[in-house]
């Protein structure tokens, strides 16, 4: 009985450990924002775990939520316009909607403001998954002809300046 008991065991916790396997302990986001050389447009880029943001979406709306979703482009829509922000003077700036791609596990987001065409003095909120995840840290990477740098958003660090 002893030996079919500890393999049974061994089979059963490692069955187990499966989600646990596939878990992350690292929460980051990557957004580029950039001004486009060509039209002037700032052109803005994030890149997150798909499923992060799935599963943020899914825990808010209470359903289950993933790319097979017939509003999936829209909840994710809904999402990052609710948490990420560009203001100028004051002035929420309109970030036009692109699209998303799915790439294995990655999800990629563009989104475009054609209203302005230099990044000194942007106020920038982001604050995705931030709430969901408390170890989230999202790095906005900026350039335009004049500056280049880089910012860092957290849980305690939603909002920052972009500065020369």
């Amino acid at each position: 009985m002893q030996k079919i008991a500890l393999p049974l065991f061994i089979f059963i916790l490692l069955a187990g450990s499966g989600p646990l396997a596939q878990a992350h302990k690292y929460f980051f986001g990557l957004t580029e924002l950039s001004v486009n050389p060509r039209n002037q447009h700032i052109e803005i880029i994030h890149q997150f775990t798909a499923h992060d943001i799935e599963n943020a979406i899914a825990e808010i709306k209470q359903i289950h939520f993933s790319s097979d979703h017939p509003d999936y482009e829209l909840h994710l829509q809904q999402y990052v316009e609710q948490r990420f922000s560009v203001n100028s003077k004051n002035e929420s700036l309109i970030l036009n909607w692109i699209g998303l791609e799915l790439v294995k596990d990655k999800l990629i987001i563009y989104q475009e403001v054609t209203s302005k065409n230099n990044l000194v003095g942007l106020v920038v909120k982001n604050a995705l998954l931030v709430d969901t995840y408390a170890k989230q840290i999202n790095t906005l990477n900026y350039q335009d002809t004049a500056i280049k740098g880089t910012l860092t958003f957290t849980e305690s660090m939603k909002v920052a300046t972009i500065k020369e």
